[in-house]
């Protein structure tokens, strides 16, 4: 069976030749989006579509795709909501040290003191550095920067994450 993994949203068309605006999932845009990759839109829960990338950029906090044969916005329309995904063997393989959304999700968080802090929900990308969204319990959510300075070991085998926090930042 497939496995898919999430790398987008179409959440609107931009222009009228067939360009889509994405709402990216994955933590590498500018690899994932290169000209002649393949992405698979998933639209009502039918077969995937398969498609090409002719063209990427950015624009604002969106990134833009044209795809081969759909240069027009007709063409494109009812694809907004849909998913770009990906199959596991489009998946590359990272550095050390490096780790995909879905590896860091749902990794239970604990401080070099044993203390658990919760469970990972969600990654930010604001600039810098990622933040892991970490829903604790009693739903209290902590926002941990992913730098060397807190995060000390990751283990996505065992899915626990180990971190030293600083001043401040679980109050």
């Amino acid at each position: 069976m497939t496995k898919w993994f999430n790398v987008g949203k179409i959440v609107n068309t931009h222009g009228l030749n067939g360009e889509v605006r994405v709402i990216s999932k994955t933590d590498f845009a500018e690899e994932r989006y290169k000209k002649g990759n393949r992405l698979y839109l998933f639209v009502n829960e039918k077969e995937p579509i398969q498609l090409t990338i002719k063209s990427h950029r950015t624009h604002k906090n969106f990134d833009l795709l044209t795809f081969e044969g759909y240069e027009n916005i007709n063409a494109v329309e009812e694809w907004k909501n849909n998913l770009l995904k990906i199959t596991e063997d489009q998946l590359t393989d990272l550095d050390e040290g490096e780790y995909y959304f879905y590896e860091i999700v749902g990794c239970k968080v604990i401080t070099t003191a044993g203390e658990e802090i919760g469970v990972v929900k969600e990654i930010l990308t604001p600039g810098a550095n990622d933040v892991w969204v970490v829903k604790g319990e009693k739903g209290k959510e902590h926002l941990i920067p992913y730098i060397d300075e807190i995060v000390m070991n990751i283990n996505v085998k065992e899915k626990v994450i180990t971190i030293e926090p600083m001043e401040g930042l679980l109050s």
